[in-house]
């Protein structure tokens, strides 16, 4: 079993303990504030950045512990973050549902939920927590189910990001006509990291679609490197949560980038 099968096991079983029933799933929906315009959002600038609230990941272990995930979110969007990535993955990644409410609750920019969405209940969970933006991974679903969650997001008001790893999964995504794609530079099955990814496939995207560059961001040259590469965005995890000032670590990321 691949590090990514393994995951998403253990997503499936996570769900099926909380799972609500149709009704309460769909009263939760409705109560939920309206989807934030996403598109608007990483459009705004010349290079804007997705900041993640992360404790751990399966390549590094335990990043930070964040007792408050709000406060960070909050410093995020002081920063200048255009986007907040809340990761909702308990097993590996040390997060929850629970995190992400704090977050929407504390911030006024869109909300991606970074997690293994796999199947419509969790597409319409994420819609129920406040999201507008979830991850769907090429890797981890058919062409059939790719196309299915991804019309269901849209159907919801949000957006979804695209996320590939090779040329392959890039022409997978090109077939649902989406609006946003990640590359991300991480291998999954050896979780090493690879930046060729960046220069090899973000060039391969149109203008029209707004590219990502997610994993790998270790220091604010990498952003750098990502936009020479193409990239519209990065997604800037680990080093934001290491930071002692992650308010000043979102400007100086974007600073760099842009200058």
């Amino acid at each position: 079993m691949s590090v990514l099968d393994s995951i998403i096991a253990g997503v499936l079983e996570d769900q099926a303990r909380r799972q609500l029933s149709n009704s309460e799933l769909e009263e939760k929906m409705a109560l939920a504030a309206k989807p934030l315009d996403v598109l608007s959002a990483l459009s705004r600038e010349k290079f804007s950045i997705i900041a993640e609230v992360k404790r751990s990941s399966p390549s590094k272990g335990s990043l930070a512990q964040i007792p408050s995930p709000e406060k960070l979110a909050r410093q995020y969007q002081e920063g200048g973050a255009a986007v907040i990535s809340v990761l909702t993955e308990q097993r590996r990644f040390g997060g929850s549902l629970e995190d992400f409410a704090k977050v929407r609750e504390e911030v006024s920019i869109p909300l991606l939920r970074k997690d293994f969405i796999v199947n419509d209940y969790l597409v319409r969970e994420s819609r129920a927590y406040g999201a507008d933006l979830v991850l769907l991974i090429v890797a981890a679903l058919s062409d059939e189910a790719l196309g299915q969650l991804y019309h269901l997001v849209i159907d919801l008001g949000m957006q979804a990001l695209i996320e590939v790893h090779n040329q392959e999964e890039l022409e997978r995504a090109f077939a649902i006509d989406p609006k946003i794609i990640g590359v991300n530079a991480r291998n999954l099955k050896t979780l090493e990291i690879e930046k060729s990814n960046f220069s090899k496939l973000l060039p391969l995207i149109p203008s029209g679609i707004i590219r990502i560059a997610e994993s790998g961001m270790s220091e604010p040259i990498d952003g750098r490197g990502a936009l020479i590469a193409g990239a519209d965005a990065i997604l800037v995890g680990e080093a934001l949560v290491k930071s002692e000032n992650p308010a000043a670590s979102v400007r100086e990321f974007l600073n760099v980038a842009n200058s």
